[in-house]
Formats: C-alpha cells, structure tokens, sequence
C-alpha cells in the first residue's frame, strides 16, 4: 500500500519531505527519531499524538527521540533537522525551550505554507523542492542562543558519514579526534544523546533515504548505506518512521 507520494531530498545535517498522504485510520505506529521534526500542513490536516497531547499545526515541531505517532489526510511536508546542527539549536532555544513539543499558529513558518502548497500543484521538480527545504531550514536558524556541539563530536559525525560504506567504529572515530574510545564514548553520547553505535544507524538511515530519493532500489540503498541488507534496513525505517520504507512513491525528474 501506498503511505505517501511526492518528493523527499537530503543534505547534511536535515531532510525535505514534501509528500500527498495516504489517509491510514489507525495512523502511523508510535515512533521516534533522533531529528527534530518540524510539520507542515499543505493541504487537509494532521494530528501528531505525544504524551497524551495531540499537535494539530499547522506547524508542528516535536524535539528529538521524542516518541509520537501520526495521522494525514491531504498533504504534508516535514523537514528532520539534525539537533546539533545550526538550525537544530535555534529551533530548540525558540520553539521548544518549555517542553519537547509545540504548535506554531503564526509567522514565518506558516506563512511558508503557501508556497510550499504552490509548490505541490505546481509539480516542482527536485531543484525547487530543495531549495524550499534550505530557506525553511535557513528560516530557523537565525536566533541560535545555545551553544555548538564539541567540536571533537561534530568532527566524529564527519568521520562516520565520510565510511556509511563500509565498517565504522568508535575507535575508529575516536582514534581520528585523539581521543581514547571510552572518553570518546562519555562526550559523544552527551552532545548527542545517542551511544556512537546507535547515531551511525541514524546516518545509515539518513543516507539510504538519499539513496531511495535518487532513484535506487530498496536493496540497493540498503547497500550503499551500509546496512547488512534491505530487510535490516526496511526495519530500521519502520521503526523510526512509523512506515514502511516501500510504503513511498517518490517522484523523480
């Protein structure tokens, strides 16, 4: 069955999902992430369940590793920001500084949504999709008030993305920023909140999304990912998404 069609593009630290939604009664089963998920409402509308709260945008932005599940009807976009990232820390020093999740009722963010739905009708290709993605993502990192990751923990996350294709391990990692591995272990998982083992499988994930939206097979963005094969990597998804991964149809120029 067919969850969601339309058009998804990645980049390093975030992602753009611009997609038609297939109505689901029982929605989407209760999942987290380590991005921010901030969502949009193009068309119909959304509820998001978390903590005995229920998001209604039409902007909504839930935190990171923040359980919650999701129902559409209509269309959605969502950009997944990394929440070390520039516009990871601005968002959460402006929108979730109470509490991990929060709906947003006016200003730039929902004045966006009357492009984004141009967009939609419009069948923009991939170009315009991105780049409506980069100005979001570029909307919300203007207040950043928290302080960057250390930068020997960013320096580990460029490390692990430049080998998805292979082998990646903490030693590996730590041996790069002259770091002994349970020193790098501590700071890592403080910046990050996730084990190394862990954030790689979110990388992995991230890349083999790419990989999907640029027009491979299942199996074959598994691979490139560096997942032992697609149904560890289908798993993966569903578990963080909510969704099946075959459960996308995502256009392509």
């Amino acid at each position: 069955m067919i969850l969601g069609k339309g058009r998804i593009m990645v980049w390093e630290g975030a992602s753009f999902w611009l997609l038609e939604a297939t109505p689901v009664p029982e929605g989407l089963r209760p999942h987290a992430h380590h991005a921010i998920q901030v969502t949009f409402c193009v068309k119909g509308g959304f509820e998001i369940g978390v903590a005995g709260a229920t998001l209604a945008g039409p902007v909504s932005i839930v935190d990171s590793d923040v359980r919650h599940d999701f129902r559409a009807s209509g269309a959605v976009a969502f950009l997944f920001i990394a929440p070390e990232s520039a516009a990871g820390r601005s968002v959460r020093a402006a929108y979730l500084a109470e509490k991990p999740w929060t709906n947003v009722q006016d200003g730039p963010l929902v004045e966006a949504i009357a492009h984004l739905r141009a967009c939609l009708d419009r069948g923009c290709p991939a170009d315009e999709v991105r780049e409506a993605g980069r100005r979001l993502e570029a909307m919300l990192a203007t207040a950043d008030a928290r302080p960057p990751a250390d930068p020997r923990v960013l320096a580990m996350i460029v490390h692990a993305r430049q080998r998805l294709g292979g082998a990646v391990t903490l030693p590996s990692a730590a041996a790069a920023v002259h770091l002994s591995p349970s020193r790098a272990r501590h700071l890592f998982a403080a910046a990050t909140g996730l084990p190394f083992k862990t954030y790689v499988l979110w990388l992995r994930l991230e890349q083999a999304v790419a990989h999907m939206a640029a027009g491979l097979s299942l199996t074959e963005a598994a691979h490139e990912a560096g997942f032992a094969d697609s149904a560890h990597f289908s798993r993966t998804f569903r578990r963080t998404f909510g969704l099946p991964a075959a459960g996308l149809r995502l256009y392509r120029d």
